[in-house]
């Protein structure tokens, strides 16, 4: 017999809504106040990559493939039930050129900390942080929770999502990958598809068969924005992950390990800059960039195409006073 609930009826008038944009914390990657997640197989370079991520943001500093963009440091809570913090997060995080007085990790030393912890939300109050990490999910479900039931996931994590909206924290959730090969990526997180359902985000880091220094992030799901571009990075023992730009090619074909088209976007990138400037050494960034959406190039990859023609940034004065950017063509 079904047990009756009496809950009170409470209707929302959709007239009374007041509509909002989505904010950013990396477009179109990262959205403020929603759930992120970054899953990929053991080993392929997803902590690396969301290490390089954390030292960037807790200095201002621009992320990859988005020179243009001036960043504000956040705070950040980094959870991680994998690596010791003393002996290889805080290392990772120094190379990185992290400012580590803006990162922060809750003690679980008394208690392990769980999705539907009230410690998560008061340790956001208290700092402020605009980003939190937890790596990896199945360590902060919860003891008591069976992450392959759609029934049990689906409140812890819509738990954690209320939390993200109500302060419009940043959510990034690491995972790994099941050994399913030949399914889609979106069948392949551990768990339920509720997970992934859940993330308005989810990017996928692997490596390139050939060219196993070769890791690329690649947009699986993209529900508040166009997907962006895949972006590669290679693995070097002195620098660690370094980004090199857009990457053509499919969530499939990085499942499989093929290389794709490489850096063909960025090539036609950088050829359609060199044109649009002709024989001009200055023009106005608006004007660009408006010029690459019509013809369907991405900003992420126009701008890794300016920087990797060393295009710098200025500011002129209209004859009516207003400020404008512009790109300058080196000499």
């Amino acid at each position: 017999m079904v047990e009756k609930q009496n809950v009170e009826l409470k209707l929302i008038h959709m007239e009374d809504v007041v509509s909002k944009e989505v904010e950013w914390l990396w477009y179109p990657y990262i959205p403020y106040g929603k759930i992120t997640i970054i899953e990929g197989d053991p080993g392929e370079g997803k902590t690396t990559l969301v290490l390089k991520l954390a030292a960037a943001l807790s200095m201002g500093l621009p992320l990859p493939c988005d020179d243009d963009k001036e960043y504000e440091p956040i705070h950040i809570i980094y959870q991680t039930a994998e690596d010791g913090i003393e002996d290889t997060i805080k290392p990772r995080l120094e190379k990185a050129g992290a400012d580590c007085s803006m990162i922060r990790v809750i003690d679980e030393t008394d208690k392990e900390l769980s999705m539907t912890d009230d410690r998560l939300e008061q340790a956001i109050i208290e700092t402020g942080a605009r980003l939190i990490i937890l790596d990896p999910i199945q360590a902060y479900i919860g003891a008591t929770v069976d992450m392959h039931r759609a029934n049990e996931i689906r409140p812890v994590l819509k738990h954690l999502g209320i939390i993200a909206e109500k302060h419009n924290c940043a959510i990034i959730l690491i995972g790994h990958m099941n050994k399913a090969s030949g399914s889609k990526s979106t069948y392949r997180g551990l768990g339920s598809i509720d997970i992934q359902a859940t993330a308005r985000s989810v990017l996928l880091v692997a490596r390139l068969r050939d060219k196993p220094n070769i890791r690329i992030m690649a947009h699986d799901k993209s529900s508040l924005a166009p997907a962006g571009d895949a972006i590669g990075f290679e693995m070097t023992e002195d620098n660690g992950m370094v980004c090199i730009g857009p990457y053509d090619i499919t969530i499939d074909e990085l499942l499989s390990g093929n290389e794709g088209r490489g850096k063909k976007k960025l090539d036609i990138a950088e050829n359609f800059i060199k044109e649009y400037f002709g024989s001009n050494k200055v023009i106005p960034s608006n004007e660009i960039m408006m010029e690459a959406a019509k013809r369907s190039i991405k900003r992420n990859t126009l701008l890794s195409a300016k920087k990797k023609l060393g295009i710098t940034s200025d500011k002129e004065k209209a004859k009516d006073g207003t400020i404008y950017w512009t790109w300058v063509m080196p000499e």
